[in-house]
């Protein structure tokens, strides 16, 4: 039976199959000596309960909804989509509302998060949390990426990383991932020039850093 098929029962008994949402492409990124980010590639980001069918592609474990909450990328900007309890900065929110860099963001009655979107020429937004709640797999963060993600010593950095000399970016494309760096990089094994393709599989390192991306099915 096609697993993304869920039966259903109508009034006269028989069965149907109704398609279940699943979660968009998604990878972890471990950066070391810093931490883990789980990497949303998708405009439409759902948050909901960490459950096996939920669809959710930012699964928490903790008391919110199946479908609590839609994060859709418009352009540069983010709209937040209520479908359960969800309060911005402490004001409920009814319907679609545009976040700003800064805002916290509550589902439910107690998971919280704060928004940010601190580059100001990159669509890409991460969510800093703020309640002992996490994901599935546990992440440090969570990064919404747009089309590129800025990993670096300076503060607007998607990722900061202190002890880095120089940014990494890593850029999204139509046929996957590409990298960019300020010096010569060892991509799976390989040193190549400062930028070079990568898989969701990858792991890459330079002179002063090293990480590895992790697929998540």
């Amino acid at each position: 039976m096609d697993k993304t098929m869920a039966p259903r029962r109508t009034h006269g008994g028989q069965e149907t199959r109704m398609k279940q949402r699943q979660p968009g492409p998604r990878f972890m990124m471990w950066i070391d000596g810093v931490g883990g980010y789980l990497v949303c590639l998708s405009d439409e980001i759902l948050i909901g309960q960490a459950i096996g069918d939920s669809g959710a592609d930012l699964p928490i474990i903790g008391d919110v909804s199946t479908r609590h909450a839609i994060i859709v990328r418009d352009g540069e900007s983010y709209v937040i989509r209520p479908d359960a309890s969800t309060r911005v900065d402490g004001r409920e929110v009814k319907s679609a509302q545009t976040l700003r860099d800064g805002d916290e963001i509550e589902l439910g009655s107690s998971f919280c998060v704060r928004f940010r979107q601190p580059h100001p020429l990159s669509a890409t937004s991460r969510l800093d949390f703020l309640s002992s709640h996490r994901t599935q797999p546990t992440a440090d963060g969570v990064l919404l990426m747009g089309r590129s993600c800025i990993m670096g010593p300076g503060s607007n950095s998607h990722v900061v990383c202190r002890d880095w000399e120089h940014d990494l970016v890593l850029v999204q494309q139509e046929n996957g991932l590409r990298c960019h760096g300020h010096s010569s990089l060892e991509i799976d094994g390989k040193w190549v020039g400062g930028k070079g393709e990568i898989t969701l599989d990858s792991r890459i390192a330079g002179d002063d850093f090293c990480l590895s991306l992790e697929r998540i099915e």
